[in-house]
């Protein structure tokens, strides 16, 4: 039996005017298959290895047909950086990146959204979807920075 998210892909598919081939199916697969953040780059790697004859292009631009259909979502980083996870049937949350070594936190809370609910409502303004992301410093990093900061007090002395 076909995964749903396989029958949503070649609807879409078949809305734009595209075939099915079975690049674009592996490039699914694989995507589906890969739980988490992924860059294209990322994915690219990897169906590399099981089909060397997939073109970056063609990671990429399926990875846009996933994001136009519903089922990949994109998160763009302060440094340029675009990551995919999955969208369908995943619950919604929202994520801590940390801008010294890229580690993402996922979190979910519901005082936020109930206050993003507030203010659309307020506003009158019907939302479609929405990301919310916080730039900061990771506990790993600062704590490699406060140790680097001692070590070079230590050493200025």
């Amino acid at each position: 039996m076909e995964r749903e998210e396989k029958q949503i892909f070649n609807e879409h598919l078949k809305r734009a005017g595209l075939k099915r081939t079975t690049q674009r199916d592996l490039i699914l697969d694989v995507f589906l298959d890969t739980e988490g953040h992924v860059s294209s780059e990322d994915l690219y790697s990897i169906i590399k290895a099981k089909d060397p004859s997939v073109g970056f292009t063609t990671v990429y631009r399926t990875l846009k047909l996933l994001k136009e259909c519903g089922l990949a979502r994109e998160l763009e980083f302060h440094d340029g950086r675009t990551l995919y996870e999955h969208d369908y049937k995943h619950t919604h949350h929202d994520h801590l990146i940390c801008t010294g070594c890229g580690a993402l936190i996922e979190f979910y809370s519901e005082q936020i959204e109930q206050l993003q609910d507030e203010i659309v409502r307020h506003y009158h303004f019907k939302p479609l979807h929405h990301s919310h992301r916080i730039f900061g410093i990771c506990a790993e990093c600062q704590k490699a920075q406060k140790a680097a900061a001692a070590k070079a007090r230590a050493v200025s002395k």
